[in-house]
């Protein structure tokens, strides 16, 4: 791919010859790396077809209630995928599914139907988020008897003590937060769905533990671009 390249990045570009032996090595480099992670991604996947998963009740009036209550008329495209993926949350196995889409074209609204359906069905949610900012953005629900909870660099000590107590014992139906959420004290009585904003910005360390997540619980990535 070509992207343009700007000096104030900090990196000194290396430049090989087009046709030359060196441009056709970091081309085999490459290749191997991409059929790698094409050969990881396989068998990460055929391990969450096999594994069993948490089946989340069907839509019901609740439902139905809050998803009247969004205060603009839905696309075609905002309902066709919000509805595969209540589907792909009834099924008995882990979802993992990427929803990608411009800013500004309602990827958030489908999100926050997931995330309803998942309290609904007795569990809890993450929704994690690259800054704080989008956090508070999020931060939302009020006309449902959901308990939502913020988590981020701004909230003292005192009251994040009392929100992690809080979400162990399962008082907490939704925890929305920066990296915050990923730490090891962050501990869930039952989470049953992790949503991830712009996971692209989001560094190893904290892929690694979203990795874990992937494994047992239904995860769906929103995006602007795709990863």
């Amino acid at each position: 791919s070509i992207s343009k390249y700007s000096s104030s990045e900090g990196s000194i570009p290396r430049l090989n010859k087009l046709g030359g032996s060196e441009w056709a090595k970091t081309k085999l480099r490459v290749r191997k790396k991409i059929e790698n992670i094409a050969g990881q991604l396989l068998e990460m996947y055929a391990l969450r077809e096999a594994k069993p998963g948490f089946a989340f009740l069907p839509d019901d009036e609740d439902q139905i209630a809050f998803e009247k209550d969004f205060p603009y008329e839905e696309t075609t495209d905002q309902l066709k995928v919000s509805e595969e993926i209540k589907k792909d949350m009834e099924s008995p196995h882990p979802m993992d599914r990427l929803l990608c889409g411009d800013v500004g074209f309602g990827k958030t609204e489908v999100a926050f139907r997931a995330m309803f359906k998942a309290v609904l069905s007795g569990k809890q949610v993450a929704f994690l988020c690259p800054t704080t900012i989008l956090s508070k953005q999020h931060y939302r629900f009020s006309n449902f008897p959901v308990r939502i909870v913020l988590l981020n660099r701004f909230v003292s000590n005192k009251e994040a003590k009392q929100i992690l107590n809080d979400l162990r014992e399962g008082k907490v139906d939704i925890l929305i937060g920066t990296h915050r959420i990923l730490s090891d004290d962050v501990k869930f009585k039952d989470l049953g769905l992790l949503v991830i904003d712009e996971e692209q910005r989001f560094g190893v360390k904290h892929k690694e533990k979203i990795k874990q997540y992937r494994n047992t619980i239904d995860v769906l990535t929103l995006s602007a671009t795709p990863i």
